[in-house]
């Protein structure tokens, strides 16, 4: 099974390339059979992820499964990943699947929270690399008291830093634990067609003429 993942939700991007055997496992010569691009992620400038991208192209053969990080976080970085994925699926016939980003950050139990703009922010919590909870819509003072009630073994991330919620350590999704996700067939994947998680309706801006009509 060849699997590239693609993770462009955050100011890391990443990309990763695994191969591993039907079963799931993975050579012994691991460091062949894995390979792992991260760069800085300029939202507006989307340069650095197609020349990975075209590195490890240029180095392996098309994929059988390519996974791609679906956010919360930057819905245009989240874009570009989805819409690179559906055009090497088109042409190598893989089987694309999508996870949220927020569960490829840890392994055991955590939180991740977010700056959500208009004054609110976002709480999710992953155990075992599922999402059980969220990503739900806070404001700031709301968000700290649910943070409080938190069992002090339960760590909290964000990938931005968020000075307000001293107890959030900034660490980014990783193309790497998406790729060996998709490993997992009992894992509840998201099939195509593919979208950027949204914390809130998709707002769309309609042509003036449509709106003096309305």
């Amino acid at each position: 099974m060849k699997i590239l993942a693609l993770e462009l939700s955050t100011a890391r991007g990443s990309l990763a390339w695994l191969n591993a055997c039907e079963s799931g496992c993975v050579s012994e010569n691991e460091n062949v059979d894995l390979v792992v691009r991260e760069w800085p992620n300029d939202r507006k400038n989307s340069g650095a992820f197609f020349e990975n991208l075209a590195h490890v192209r240029q180095q392996f053969d098309l994929p059988d499964t390519i996974i791609v990080g679906l956010g919360p976080g930057s819905y245009a970085g989240s874009r570009i990943a989805i819409s690179a994925a559906i055009g090497l699926q088109a042409a190598s016939k893989a089987r694309l699947l999508g996870l949220p980003s927020i569960c490829a950050i840890g392994n055991a139990d955590y939180c991740v929270i977010g700056d959500a703009r208009r004054h609110s922010f976002f709480f999710a919590r992953i155990r075992k690399q599922e999402l059980i909870e969220g990503p739900s819509l806070f404001t700031e003072d709301a968000l700290k008291k649910k943070i409080e009630v938190l069992d002090d073994s339960v760590a909290i991330f964000c990938s931005e830093s968020l000075p307000q919620f001293p107890k959030a350590v900034i660490r980014y999704p990783s193309a790497e634990m998406l790729a060996r996700l998709a490993r997992d067939s009992d894992r509840r994947c998201k099939l195509p067609p593919l979208e950027p998680i949204y914390l809130r309706e998709p707002h769309i801006t309609l042509p003036k003429a449509q709106r003096v009509a309305s």
